[in-house]
C-alpha cells in the first residue's frame, strides 16, 4: 500500500469516528448540569457490591473489562522495551562504581524507602476503601525501591532489584487478572463477573473480585515499572558504547 493510499484510509476511518464522536457527545448531559446519569449508576453499583471508593469499582467493576487493556498495554511496554534494549552484540557491561552521596541524602533516602513502600502496600491493599489502588500503589511501590538508588548508588538498586523475580511476578500478575475473568465468565455467566462474597461495607474483604484485581495490578504495576526502568538504568549506568570503548582502548578521550 502507497503512503497516499495508506492516508486516504486514514482520513476516511477518521471522519466516520468523529461523526460517531459528535453525535456521542450532543447526548451528554450539559457542563454543570444537575443530572449525571453514569455517575449515579456508578455509585450505586459500588454500594450494591459493598465497594466504598466508587472509583474502583469503576475500575475493577464496572468497567474491568477496559482496565485489563490498561494493564495489557504497561506490560506489553516492558516487553518491548526489553527487545529494544537488550544488549547488543558489540556492547560491553562496565562495573558500576560507587558514587559521593551527600549524609543528608543518604539519611533521608534510607528513612524514606521502607516508609515508601509500607504506604504502597497500603494503598494496593485498600484500593476498594479509600483513594488509590493498583495503579497508584504500584508506582508508590517502584519509586519507593528507587530511593536505594537515590540514597546510596546503583549497585545497592541492584541488590535490592532480582529482575528475574519481577519478570515472574509481572507475567503471573497479568495472567491472574485474565484467569479472575475467565472464573466469572464459569462461575457467573460474564467475563470478569463479580462473583465472589461482597462482604461487609468498607472493610478490606469487602467489594468481592474488586481487591483481586486491585492487588494484581498493583504487583503487575510495580513490577513492570521497576523493570522498565532496569532497563533504561542499565543502558545510563552499566552498559558502555561501541565507540567509547574503542576510544578507551586506543588511547583516546
Amino acid at each position: 500500500m502507497t503512503a497516499r493510499a495508506r492516508l486516504v484510509v486514514f482520513l476516511a476511518a477518521a471522519a466516520v469516528l468523529a461523526a460517531f464522536f459528535a453525535v456521542a457527545c450532543t447526548q451528554l448531559p450539559e457542563f454543570g448540569a444537575q443530572s449525571h446519569p453514569y455517575g449515579d449508576r456508578a455509585v450505586a453499583a459500588a454500594l450494591a457490591h459493598r465497594t466504598a471508593n466508587a472509583v474502583s469499582s469503576v475500575n475493577f467493576d464496572v468497567r474491568a473489562f477496559d482496565t485489563l487493556g490498561e494493564e495489557s498495554i504497561l506490560f506489553g511496554t516492558v516487553l518491548g522495551a526489553t527487545l529494544l534494549l537488550r544488549r547488543a552484540r558489540d556492547e560491553r557491561h562496565r562495573r558500576a562504581g560507587a558514587e559521593r552521596v551527600m549524609p543528608t541524602t543518604r539519611l533521608f533516602g534510607t528513612l524514606l524507602l521502607p516508609i515508601t513502600l509500607v504506604v504502597g502496600v497500603y494503598v494496593v491493599a485498600h484500593g476498594q476503601l479509600s483513594p488509590g489502588g493498583g495503579f497508584q500503589g504500584g508506582v508508590v511501590l517502584a519509586t519507593g525501591l528507587h530511593l536505594a538508588y537515590v540514597a546510596a548508588d546503583y549497585r545497592a538498586l541492584r541488590r535490592l532489584r532480582p529482575l528475574t523475580v519481577l519478570d515472574v511476578a509481572d507475567s503471573l500478575a497479568a495472567a491472574s487478572y485474565s484467569l479472575v475473568g475467565l472464573a466469572g465468565l464459569i462461575a457467573g455467566g460474564a467475563f470478569l463477573a463479580n462473583v465472589l462474597p461482597l462482604g461487609t461495607f468498607n472493610e478490606i474483604t469487602s467489594g468481592g473480585t474488586v481487591p483481586v484485581l486491585n492487588a494484581a495490578v498493583g504487583v503487575e504495576v510495580a513490577c513492570a515499572l521497576i523493570a522498565l526502568l532496569a532497563h533504561f538504568l542499565d543502558q545510563a549506568v552499566e552498559l558502555a558504547d561501541p565507540e567509547d570503548t574503542d576510544a578507551h582502548r586506543s588511547g583516546g578521550h
